[in-house]
């Protein structure tokens, strides 16, 4: 009797990250157009986007065994980083199509600190510190 071979679906890391970071656009782009409050719309879509962000950081380490450097930055995300610690298993599509900027038009800021990272925008002042809208939005990996 033949046996029926039974193909497992699901779907890989890649086609989820796609879909997170679709889903972060779209919330950047109508949040502010469907909510009355553009400056709160503003908050909550930089703290989509570093969600994405860091997303993308947890699969090039799963890829790479290791988060890039701050020296490599969030660049290490579209393009194969030069540098230590070297990207051995590089995804030759990358893990992201293009860095958001934050949206006050300010790139994210990344660092790392030993096995974790730091994420965050400087907010609507594009200065550290500040209260309300002009707060930082972090997001910290431990």
């Amino acid at each position: 009797m033949k046996q029926i071979e039974k193909k497992q679906a699901g779907f890989s890391l890649i086609e989820i990250l796609v879909v997170i970071v679709i889903i972060g656009i779209l919330g950047a782009v109508v949040v502010p157009n469907l909510i009355n409050r553009p400056d709160q719309a503003r908050v909550t879509a930089a703290r989509s986007d570093l969600n994405s962000l860091a997303n993308a950081l947890d699969i090039y380490r799963l890829d790479n065994y290791q988060y890039p450097s701050s020296e490599q930055g969030l660049e290490a995300l579209e393009n194969q980083p030069t540098g230590f610690p070297e990207a051995r298993n590089y995804n030759p599509d990358g893990y992201i199509a293009k860095l958001p900027p934050d949206p006050w038009g300010s790139p994210y800021i990344y660092e790392k600190s030993g096995s974790s990272f730091s994420l965050y925008s400087l907010g609507a002042d594009r200065a550290e510190g500040g209260e309300g809208i002009d707060a930082d939005i972090y997001y910290e990996n431990y």
